[in-house]
């Protein structure tokens, strides 16, 4: 592995770029219990994990 080229200046590069679009919320769970135990009250924030991708 060449190690000389992780041992540049980090200095010259970005620390991240991201695209994050607008959401819009409109909803919100009335059982409130139930947003806790997902973690969030938005139910267009409810991605429960399947460990699949593309779903």
């Amino acid at each position: 592995m060449q190690d000389h080229l992780f041992n540049e200046n980090c200095d010259d590069f970005s620390v991240a770029m991201a695209y994050v679009p607008w959401q819009y919320f409109d909803r919100m769970f009335d059982d409130l219990d139930k947003a806790y135990r997902i973690g969030t009250v938005f139910p267009e924030l409810d991605k429960p994990f399947t460990g699949r991708r593309c779903v």
